[in-house]
């Protein structure tokens, strides 16, 4: 398992491009927040921490659902954009936050459910990062992760994330169903679910806001991968527009009870 060591502190990216994910049609998918939130299992009574909650989507959809919700994030501006979308809906139990994944400012089982939608690929350190949730967590309390993935495959999988680091010098990595499914047992969490799924879009997508030769760097990756992994990701060409499969996963957990020694 390659972790590539970022360039830059997510912070300094997403400062820089917080505007783009207030409104991003990614981020605020509302099949995948849906498939979220029905995995979280929210109660009314429930408090949520919303972890690397970016723009606020996910945090915004579990809001009616539940207490409260404390969303955190390293991007003040981020944060800001997620006050805005609040503000906006009408919504008011949400705290939006400044919090590091890997050092949680809460106290041990503060909370019934711990969400993370798309930002565990930025964590200089998950294991820490899911050792912190599983503290916070109280005892039959909820994990829902939602991320970018990779197949079990070699030439995908470095395909994929050399593409995310072009795209993103923060990035750190996408990792595949096993090795979520050994991270999550690691942190002395019980799988509930682990759902792969994919989701089709132009390579533009991770084009749009990278300089010229960087845009060009990406490109020959894509079109040099061999046919092998072409296919897995079916990749075509339409009208001078290059298409492909991107790798997610849909990940549930809880916290159990510790058995006596």
């Amino acid at each position: 398992m390659k972790v590539h060591k970022p360039s830059a502190r997510p912070e300094d990216v997403f400062s820089r491009r917080a505007s783009r994910y207030a409104t991003s049609k990614v981020h605020d998918d509302k099949e995948t927040l849906s498939w979220l939130v029905d995995a979280a299992s929210p109660g009314k009574d429930d408090i949520v921490l919303d972890v690397g909650t970016g723009a606020g989507h996910t945090a915004l959809a579990l809001a009616s659902r539940v207490r409260r919700v404390v969303a955190i994030d390293v991007t003040e501006e981020m944060l800001q954009e997620g006050r805005k979308l609040a503000a906006k809906r009408g919504i008011g139990n949400v705290e939006f936050r400044i919090g590091n994944s890997m050092d949680l400012p809460y106290p041990d089982r503060s909370f019934d459910i711990v969400t993370c939608r798309r930002a565990a690929h930025h964590f200089t350190d998950l294991e820490k990062a899911l050792g912190e949730i599983t503290r916070v967590l109280r005892v039959g309390g909820r994990l829902v992760i939602d991320d970018r993935s990779v197949p079990e495959d070699e030439e995908v999988d470095a395909l994929i994330n050399r593409l995310d680091v072009l795209h993103d010098p923060s990035h750190v990595r996408d990792r595949s169903p096993c090795e979520w499914s050994a991270l999550i047992r690691g942190a002395g969490l019980e799988a509930i679910g682990l759902r792969p799924y994919r989701r089709r879009m132009p390579l533009s997508h991770f084009t749009d806001m990278v300089d010229p030769s960087t845009e060009s760097a990406m490109g020959d990756l894509v079109m040099n991968a061999s046919e092998r992994a072409k296919g897995i990701m079916d990749l075509e060409v339409v009208d001078g527009c290059v298409l492909m499969d991107n790798f997610f996963v849909l990940i549930s957990a809880f916290k159990p009870r510790r058995r006596a020694p």
